[in-house]
């Protein structure tokens, strides 16, 4: 499908992060042949399809689920996990920012997944007023690269309101797809 549906996104990719992008454009061609009008007018965040426990926007891009009881989807929980494993150092617990670096939280709120994407993998230099804050690139970090998607998801539901600065406390169980998925992607 990647060969018929080249893109930019997935040529910055390291090998490893290109396979498991299939899901997305599956996830929009579900949702425009399913007839969902309503998908067009859905608030930004807002999940109007999902596959294998995956959620998308209206615009095909990585989205959070969480019930009305506060529980998590799996992959809003694990980029949960994911980010406290390797972003927080610098961006501060819960995507709050620090001294050095940016609140995340709130840089969700201007910034799509293409851009998401693009800073994460390929790092990012801002220099200004006497200020110089670089981001590295995590493009060959499989600790990152292979839950970007997850990532994304929890610092939106952060960035929308839709998630506190606390340890999500109920959690959908993992898919067998993001067993199988993390274990192809972790050479495993």
């Amino acid at each position: 499908m990647q060969a018929l549906f080249p893109s930019d996104r997935d040529r910055k990719l390291p090998a490893f992060g290109r396979k498991h992008r299939g899901w997305h454009l599956a996830a929009l061609l579900l949702c425009a042949t399913a007839g969902l009008g309503a998908a067009a007018s859905a608030a930004p965040g807002t999940a109007v399809g999902s596959e294998d426990g995956k959620y998308v926007d209206a615009e095909g891009s990585p989205t959070y689920n969480i019930a009305p009881d506060g529980k998590l989807d799996w992959y809003t929980f694990s980029g949960y996990r994911r980010y406290h494993s390797e972003c927080h150092v610098c961006h501060g617990p819960d995507g709050a920012g620090s001294t050095y670096a940016p609140a995340l939280a709130d840089s969700m709120k201007t910034l799509n997944y293409e851009q998401f994407m693009t800073i994460v993998v390929q790092g990012r230099t801002n220099v200004g007023a006497g200020n110089q804050k670089v981001m590295p690139s995590f493009g060959e970090n499989r600790n990152v690269m292979c839950y970007l998607d997850d990532i994304y998801v929890y610092l939106r539901a952060r960035g929308d309101g839709a998630l506190g600065r606390v340890r999500p406390e109920a959690h959908d169980p993992k898919p067998e797809s993001a067993k199988s998925a993390e274990a192809a992607c972790m050479g495993n």
